[in-house]
């Protein structure tokens, strides 16, 4: 099997892309290598693969048509799964036309390719940022997710329309991943559980957001990789009780699916501060501050129809995983 993994370099692609080589599958891995964050911890990733046996890298922006057209003519892949795009909810407010090439432009040419060159699935990560302005919890794939608020959000919705409708016109099957918060070793430097550990060592404040009234469904990283390994595996077939009077938004009378990855746990944001104090052994300076923009009060997966599908359920729970990544974040930066 030979594997094209989007967005390589990154946290997740990584990982992915470890596991992956590990099983055997051959994997060509795609990046950009953009600055959007350090680029020496990309580049200190993919160090991490290069020389692996079955592992081939190129530098390539999914925005670019003709790259990504010839890409797929050259290469003949069984399975794409696109992890590459522009993360991160508040710079989807600074810099909105990032979010527009890679997840709208960039989406729909790895759609084009999986469609011209005989893709037998496609897998992609959505965010569990879709769910917006919902309430009701846990959140559910089975719910309308018609009111995002944010610019990423949106983007990671429309990638979302974009795949059912290449499942509907062109038979291509695809499965969507919303995950939710995702954490670990080599994790992105943006993500608040990273810039906290830098802060409490530095013995500098963290902002924390909403007066610290949030929660969130934090993900380990393993977690995401073993559910995404079984979602790879598990090619959607049409839902023969889809109905269009009552239509479900999760499944569908096409090759479509989509799930949620998250720990089904949520963590409150101030109960998750005294995790890191605890594994740091360093007290935090916490200055509240109000809500941003584009930030929901509180994260919470329903993995029901991961569990049913595919057997398996996110569970390393927040005092584990946070033990690993500091473990990891002062080995890499030599604290």
């Amino acid at each position: 099997m030979r594997i094209l993994v989007t967005g390589a370099a990154g946290f997740v692609g990584f990982h992915l892309s470890q596991r992956l080589l590990s099983q055997g599958v051959e994997v060509v891995g795609v990046d950009n290598l953009n600055d959007y964050y350090d680029v020496n911890l990309k580049r200190a990733r993919l160090s991490q693969l290069e020389g692996r046996a079955g592992f081939t890298f190129r530098t390539l922006d999914l925005a670019d048509r003709e790259a990504m057209t010839s890409l797929f003519s050259e290469i003949n892949f069984s399975v794409v799964v696109n992890l590459g795009a522009q993360a991160g909810v508040r710079y989807s407010i600074k810099n909105p036309n990032a979010y527009i090439d890679s997840n709208l432009v960039g989406f729909g040419n790895v759609l084009e390719g999986c469609r011209h060159n005989n893709v037998k699935h496609l897998v992609y990560a959505s965010s569990s940022s879709v769910y917006g302005a919902n309430t009701k919890m846990p959140f559910s794939v089975h719910h309308n997710v018609d009111h995002p608020v944010s610019l990423y959000a949106a983007t990671k919705k429309a990638n979302e329309l974009m795949a059912h409708t290449y499942s509907s016109l062109y038979n291509l099957p695809t499965t969507g991943l919303r995950f939710f918060t995702v954490y670990g070793p080599w994790g992105r430097p943006d993500m608040a559980y990273f810039s906290f550990t830098k802060a409490i060592l530095e013995g500098k404040p963290i902002d924390v957001y909403n007066n610290g009234n949030m929660k969130r469904d934090f993900t380990y990283i393993d977690d995401i990789v073993e559910g995404l390994v079984r979602v790879i595996d598990r090619i959607p077939i049409p839902n023969s009780e889809w109905r269009s009077d009552n239509p479900d938004p999760g499944t569908s009378y096409a090759p479509y699916r989509i799930y949620n990855i998250g720990n089904n746990n949520p963590v409150e944001l101030l109960r998750f501060i005294e995790v890191m104090e605890e594994c740091l052994g360093k007290m935090a300076v916490k200055n509240y501050m109000p809500i941003q923009a584009g930030d929901v009060p509180a994260t919470f997966a329903d993995v029901d129809d991961l569990i049913r599908d595919v057997g398996f359920r996110p569970e390393t729970s927040i005092e584990k995983g946070m033990g690993m990544f500091i473990e990891w974040y002062k080995g890499y930066y030599g604290v």
